[in-house]
């Protein structure tokens, strides 16, 4: 009996989570996600999977962020009728989540079909609706923590708590094998494992003793410092004073679901301790709007929250639902505080306050978390000075500052920890969910004690291996839809997007005219001198 898996996404890269699996005549999925960052890697959401969704008989998800969730109504879309395994905090969050995302790619392509119109070209569809986001719900099913569920012949799965966001959870895998006295092999996804001591979660835990290990690395190259509650809160309320002093608005670009409720906790008891002023919150991101009362709503099994919803219940917090109130807080010079989505600005209402205020020397863009290469969040941390939004070359004059303490992932310390804790890894350990660098300094740190040099994989995108009880084998797979340097790095449409701007300011800053021209004819040429 082979038991076979190819990595379809989180290869080499952050995002697009997908792992396909053939057990004993069955066919399912780890999570099944949407591919973030440049626009070269999220044309492969637009691409065929590279499985039939027909022949997928069911899909176990460990949580409910669109990096791991987002293309399942597109797994439906395309034939596939089984049941999506997930807990009931996931559940609850993708109610919402999914049909916000089938709205935004319907809200961007209809944006972008107005620009193709007037440009001649050809009009795109969104990869799904709304519509089909909502009917996807149907095909839900929930499972507890820590008990068994059989799924057919030889396949049961037990979920643990991850202590990522709400719901979040690693999964464990049992493939029974043909021969009555061999053990069944025993798997582990991390899915995303939260830090110690997060917000609102315990500690995440797993079993132990098992065969093959496939572990997220998104920080496996960096540590964070550990703060306390109080010196999180302290470093936070820095941010909002200085900019308060500056006489300026504070944006923060943050993720719909944990990043923006813990945030929002925090200036709750920053102003309750009088730490802060009470200025005006704006909550300006209907799907975290949603989110946020899921949390509420789950304060009684969340930790920090004394059982209460009053951290999300503060009278200086204003949730602007419609586009009108969004606009309106445009009016306000200073003294407020803007959280929005998307986290790493790449698109929802956040992307109209950054061109807002980007320009203005006396605000704050603040980045609470991961930023993906190639994503608007990225170039601004990079120092960029000037970058495109909507069409527009917008200066940044803005502070942009970084605080990595709201971060949901494990850091390289803690990620350690984590994996060695479910020593004895018998067969091999997989490190995904990274970029190259992350990855490769990740593995390095495991070597030793545990683990040694051909213990550890880092796959590429569409690998593909067989799983045996007493080792693994590598298949010789069809060319991978990215090349490697794609997958990872920087695309031709960030060049491009950087070029338009350099080119802008040569000829801005030229001295007169005739030099203006003098730029204008050498750019000519040099798009007539083309290689043969």
């Amino acid at each position: 009996m082979e038991t076979k898996i190819k990595f379809c996404g989180a290869a080499g890269t952050v995002t697009g989570s997908c792992y396909w699996l053939r057990h004993n005549g069955q066919s399912f999925l780890i999570d099944c996600g949407m591919y973030q960052g440049s626009k070269t890697l999220k044309e492969l959401n637009y691409s065929a999977f590279p499985f039939d969704p027909a022949t997928i008989d069911f899909v176990l998800l460990t949580h409910a962020h669109i990096d791991h969730s987002g293309l399942i109504p597109k797994l439906i879309k395309y034939g596939f009728t089984g049941r999506v395994h997930m807990t009931e905090g996931t559940r609850d969050l993708l109610s919402f989540m999914l049909p916000d995302s089938g709205y935004i790619q319907e809200s961007e392509v209809a944006f972008l079909n107005r620009r193709n119109q007037q440009r001649g070209k050809k009009e795109v569809s969104p990869i799904y609706t709304r519509q089909e986001a909502e009917k996807s719900i149907g095909q839900f099913d929930v499972i507890e923590y820590e008990e068994w569920r059989n799924f057919g012949d030889g396949v049961r799965a037990r979920f643990w708590n991850a202590g990522h966001i709400l719901g979040a959870a690693s999964i464990e895998l049992e493939l029974a094998q043909n021969a009555s006295d061999v053990k069944p092999i025993r798997i582990l996804f991390s899915g995303d494992i939260g830090p110690e001591h997060k917000l609102f979660h315990p500690d995440p835990v797993g079993p132990e003793d098992l065969d093959y290990l496939i572990c997220e690395s998104t920080y496996g190259d960096r540590s964070r410092p550990s703060l306390s509650p109080k010196e999180r809160r302290q470093r936070l309320a820095e941010v909002i004073s200085q900019t308060e002093s500056d006489g300026g608005v504070l944006v923060v670009p943050a993720f719909s679901v944990e990043r923006t409720q813990e945030l929002l906790a925090d200036i709750s008891l920053l102003m309750m301790d009088k730490s802060i002023g009470e200025s005006l919150v704006f909550l300006d991101s209907p799907m975290a709007i949603r989110a946020t009362e899921v949390f509420a709503q789950h304060a009684d099994v969340l930790e920090d929250t004394n059982g209460s919803r009053a951290l999300f219940d503060n009278k200086n917090f204003v949730f602007t639902l419609s586009v009108e109130e969004s606009k309106n807080i445009s009016n306000y010079k200073n003294g407020v505080i803007i959280v929005a989505a998307s986290g790493m600005c790449e698109a929802g209402r956040i992307r109209h306050h950054l061109k807002r205020r980007l320009w203005d020397p006396h605000s704050t863009i603040l980045i609470i978390g991961y930023q993906a290469p190639g994503t608007l969040g990225a170039l601004l941390l990079a120092g960029k000075k000037k970058v495109r939004i909507q069409g527009d070359d917008i200066k940044v004059l803005a502070s942009i500052k970084k605080l990595d303490i709201y971060s949901g992932h494990a850091d390289a310390d803690e990620l350690e920890i984590w994996v060695r804790e479910r020593a004895p890894v018998h067969r091999a350990l997989f490190l995904t969910h990274g970029d190259p660098k992350a990855l490769d300094a990740f593995r390095n740190r495991l070597l030793g004690a545990n683990f040694g040099e051909a213990d550890i994989i880092i796959p590429k995108l569409d690998d593909e291996y067989i799983l045996k009880s007493d080792g693994l084998k590598k298949l010789v797979a069809p060319a991978s839809r990215l090349e490697d340097a794609a997958v990872a790095q920087l695309d031709w449409h960030n060049d491009l997007a950087q070029l338009s701007l350099d080119i802008r300011d040569e000829i801005d800053n030229a001295a007169d005219e005739r030099s203006r021209q003098i730029i204008i004819r050498r750019l000519r040429r040099a798009l007539e001198d083309k290689p043969a």
